[in-house]
């Protein structure tokens, strides 16, 4: 295909997928009962590929060589890749000729979406960028999974929390299956984005801390999924389930706004209303406590809010 270079990281991610076949997957009678490794042999993808193994064995190498979009296709087939799994298979080739020059542009939120989040303040809702980033959320999110505008820059993003922050483990009650999942997102986000330095210093943070992501992350396993449902443990308010929709913002196309909500009048739902006064309770408790504070503070003579007589007749010519 023209303008498709070649990667090590495509070669890998086909040998992750030919490892994961049995014979009977791709109706192979298997004579032997011992393999020496897991999955189909490279002659045998290459069969039902319609390639000769020599072709089918440099596209694992990672050579340069430019595959048409047929053979695309058609190993895709052959290695029984999904909607997703094939997308992320064809942004390693288009991507992999990146500079690690290239500039990665900076995140934004436009005004339009911070006040579409909170607009939906009854549920919670976030908006994430590229390596899962949390770029914002409304009051509601964050008073369901974390703080995210309190943590320092570095630690706002979804995976690295849900990965690395105990009390995730303790929120999710299906964590594991969340966390590979975020793992999955996160490695379609490298392949888009192969040259973003942030994106592999978070991997190699969650590698050198996380056995489970170091396993994760050597599967190529990639996920796409738009929508889905969550099992929660939420310390204040107990358990909840949730269903949550991915909605893709056309005009930054890295940014996925994220929003959760409950079955109407469900216990869920009146969990999630819970959660949602006494958020607005504490919030009014730390407003009251900071107004007695500045009240209590002494104030400079002359008006209210004026400046210290002495300040002023400094300042007279």
């Amino acid at each position: 295909m023209e303008g498709m270079g070649q990667s090590a990281e495509f070669g890998k991610f086909l040998k992750a997928m030919r490892s994961r076949l049995k014979p009977e997957d791709a109706g192979i009678a298997d004579g032997s009962s011992a393999r020496r490794v897991p999955g189909l042999r490279r002659e045998e993808i290459a069969r039902l590929a319609d390639v000769s193994t020599d072709y089918y064995t440099r596209l694992e190498q990672g050579r340069n060589i430019h595959p048409s979009r047929a053979v695309l296709d058609s190993v895709a087939r052959a290695l029984k890749l999904d909607a997703g799994e094939q997308a992320h298979m064809m942004d390693l080739l288009e991507h992999c000729a990146e500079s690690a020059r290239s500039p990665v542009p900076a995140q934004g939120v436009r005004p339009a979406v911070r006040q579409l989040l909170e607009a939906v303040g009854d549920v919670p809702a976030l908006v994430l960028g590229r390596r899962t980033d949390v770029l914002a959320g409304n009051r509601l999110a964050f008073l369901l999974f974390a703080d995210f505008p309190e943590l320092p820059p570095g630690e706002r993003n979804l995976t690295r929390w849900l990965i690395l922050d105990p009390r995730a483990r303790e929120l999710f009650r299906d964590w594991k299956s969340v966390a590979a999942e975020a793992a999955g997102a996160l490695r379609v986000d490298v392949g888009r984005h192969p040259s973003d330095a942030q994106a592999n210093q978070l991997v190699g943070e969650l590698a050198v801390h996380s056995e489970h992501f170091r396993q994760w992350w050597a599967g190529h396993r990639v996920a796409t999924r738009s929508a889905g449902s969550v099992r929660l443990h939420h310390p204040a308010v107990g358990d909840l389930e949730l269903n949550f929709e991915n909605l893709i913002l056309r005009d930054d196309p890295d940014q996925v706004l994220r929003v959760f909500s409950a079955k109407p009048g469900s216990p869920s739902a009146d969990a999630l209303a819970l959660l949602g006064s006494l958020g607005a309770r504490a919030e009014g408790e730390i407003a009251t406590a900071e107004d007695a504070s500045t009240a209590a503070e002494p104030q400079p003579s002359g008006a209210p809010g004026d400046r210290p007589a002495a300040m002023r007749a400094a300042e007279q010519p």
